[in-house]
């Protein structure tokens, strides 16, 4: 593993950690310049093809949806290993149902379900956008719905 502070390539392993879904988490010491940085492994799974509504396929892209939700969560109180955490889960129940295309409805589904469970602010907002609320009235249904714990 290259050091990303002087580059060289020989480091030292201090701690390992596995998380839930597979990666693999290494605490690593430079031998050289002696400074300490962390890497995350995790495996390569198939991830199927997202299906647009319009009916162009294209790959899923972790960072494609990981933008989306940042930007949903902006200047809220949602930390970074939350949102990373969501498009982890995001992705391992694409790859869990093992199809080779899915619709991009079905990933927006997922996040919107993510979101509504870890900040209501981002959830509206994601829900703007993926929902079409195109006026106050609907954007005011969304809320009421989301208040009455209906939605």
């Amino acid at each position: 593993m290259r050091c990303p502070y002087c580059q060289h390539d020989d480091s030292k392993v201090l701690d390992t950690h596995h998380d839930a879904h597979g990666g693999i988490r290494r605490r690593r010491e430079c031998l050289k310049c002696k400074q300490r940085f962390s890497s995350y492994e995790r495996p390569i799974l198939a991830t199927p093809l997202i299906v647009k509504q319009n009916g162009i396929r294209e790959e899923f892209d972790r960072e494609k949806l990981l933008r989306g939700i940042r930007i949903a969560c902006a200047k809220r109180p949602v930390s970074a290993a939350d949102i990373e955490r969501l498009v982890g889960q995001v992705e391992a129940e694409l790859q869990k149902m093992g199809k080779a295309e899915v619709s991009s409805r079905v990933v927006g589904d997922l996040v919107i379900a993510g979101l509504k469970e870890l900040d209501q602010i981002a959830y509206i907002r994601y829900a703007i956008v993926y929902l079409q609320l195109a006026d106050l009235r609907a954007l005011r249904a969304e809320i009421d719905r989301l208040l009455d714990g209906s939605a």
